[in-house]
């Protein structure tokens, strides 16, 4: 059974979270597989432990890179009340790249809620193909910063 992309009307193959067209995201009208994947940590001792698996209630929010500079699969937890976005080295999420600006962007905690917030970027932030200045954040968004394409995963 094919999965159609809802953006461009691809048939990605069953099970497909992201369109292999288009890049969107797969949102299906039924409920998520209980298949899950193992996390492994490796001490310093090269020694490699399995985590405990979180439960899909306690699982962090994240924003994943999905395209862009080569790093597509990148996560990034998001600990902490806020986190800086841009090109500045001790950015917390650093995008090397022209088309990023220095501080481009924060994600923000208000609450139970993540938001996006614009810094002033030249080139502008972007969320589900939207420019914005400011924008609570969904599960499964897509967000644009610079030439990066970032999927948020919530809780």
């Amino acid at each position: 059974m094919a999965l159609h992309c809802p953006e461009c009307g691809f048939a990605n193959a069953d099970g497909a979270n992201y369109c292999q067209r288009c890049g969107a995201f797969m949102r299906t009208s039924e409920a998520q597989t209980t298949d899950a994947t193992a996390s492994f940590r490796i001490s310093e001792t090269g020694e490699i432990g399995e985590l405990p698996a979180e439960s899909e209630g306690e699982r962090a929010a994240m924003l994943v890179i999905r395209a862009g500079g080569g790093r597509a699969g990148e996560a990034f937890p998001l600990a902490g009340e806020r986190l800086s976005v841009g090109r500045r080295p001790d950015s917390d999420i650093f995008l090397d790249d022209i088309t990023v600006s220095r501080d481009h962007a924060v994600v923000v905690k208000r609450g139970d809620h993540y938001y996006l917030d614009d810094c002033g970027s030249l080139n502008g932030t972007y969320v589900n193909r939207r420019r914005i200045d400011s924008q609570r954040l969904n599960d499964g968004d897509e967000l644009q910063i610079g030439k990066y394409k970032l999927a948020f995963l919530g809780h």
